[in-house]
């Protein structure tokens, strides 16, 4: 009897031997840190998929110490989005668990080409110097550009600007036709708005005038307050006069128009005279806006 439990204590001795040093970070002569392979403990993986991870996992690059680091291994798409299959590592001395993270997908030029926020909650606690596999789902919307490439893309997380600075956008049309201190004076009304908020996007009446045919030409700056690139399609409007009667309403069709994430850009709606409802409106002072529906 005694035999068996000598035994079992050995065998229960080398157990934590063997589990300490899974978890023991392993420094090279540089001081770079190599982690350990951890798998959530709710997913299901044959040993054809650990091993297949494990190979991964083999070929990341050394992390210095105290680092927290994600590298994409696998892109999938499917009709309404993508997934990317990740690795993220913890060289910190303590484990850590993740709340919101906010990721881009970058192309191999390091522009984004998409960007989302997740919630890591699911992922758990990471242990220290460890290494674990992650799928991040991206749906389309999430898209910064038509088409994700299927090699040269990397995935990293966005270091957010506490504040960043709101810019003006031109098109290329724009950047033609104005003079250099037109651009001076856009630049200086963008910068002297107040700020907007956080997701907000608005719309702006810089100039409305009559033209020689009768036409209502309305400059309109359009105020992206989004971290995201937003396309606009089909704009309706609504113009208002000084005495608060609607001029003219009327819907716009744009193509490939773009307003950078934190941009105003200026443009110009052209409502044509049948679409004008009031003789002589005074436009000493007006405001547009689109529908509220």
């Amino acid at each position: 009897m005694a035999f068996f439990k000598r035994k079992r204590k050995e065998e229960n001795l080398e157990k934590e031997k063997i589990d300490r040093n899974l978890h023991l970070e392993e420094k090279t002569e540089d001081g770079l840190v190599k982690t350990t392979l951890s798998f959530h403990p709710d997913w299901e993986l044959t040993n054809q998929e650990k091993y297949v991870y494990q190979y991964k996992h083999e070929q990341l690059p050394l992390l210095k110490p105290n680092q927290i680091s994600i590298t994409g291994i696998r892109l999938i798409e499917y009709n309404d989005g993508f997934v990317v299959v990740a690795f993220l590592r913890n060289t910190l001395p303590k484990a850590v668990r993740f709340e919101a993270v906010n990721l881009l997908l970058l192309d191999e030029n390091g522009n984004a080409i998409a960007k989302k926020q997740f919630e890591l909650d699911g992922l758990g606690e990471l242990p220290s110097m460890a290494c674990r596999p992650w799928r991040f789902l991206f749906s389309n919307e999430d898209k910064l550009t038509d088409t994700i490439p299927a090699e040269g893309w990397q995935i990293a997380f966005e270091l957010k600007q506490s504040n960043p600075k709101h810019q003006l956008d031109l098109a290329e049309s724009w950047e033609q036709q104005l003079s250099p201190l037109q651009k001076e004076q856009l630049e200086k009304l963008v910068t002297s708005l107040p700020a907007l908020k956080q997701g907000e996007i608005n719309f702006m009446g810089i100039e409305a005038k009559m033209t020689d045919e009768q036409n209502l030409a309305v400059t309109v700056l359009i105020r992206n307050g989004t971290d995201k690139n937003i396309q606009l399609e089909q704009i309706p409007l609504i113009v208002e006069d000084a005495a608060g009667d609607v001029v003219s309403k009327g819907g716009f069709t744009l193509n490939d128009f773009e307003v950078k994430a934190n941009t105003s850009k200026p443009w110009t709606f052209i409502f044509p005279k049948e679409l004008i409802l009031k003789d002589n409106p005074d436009l000493s002072r007006w405001k547009v806006y689109p529908p509220s529906n």
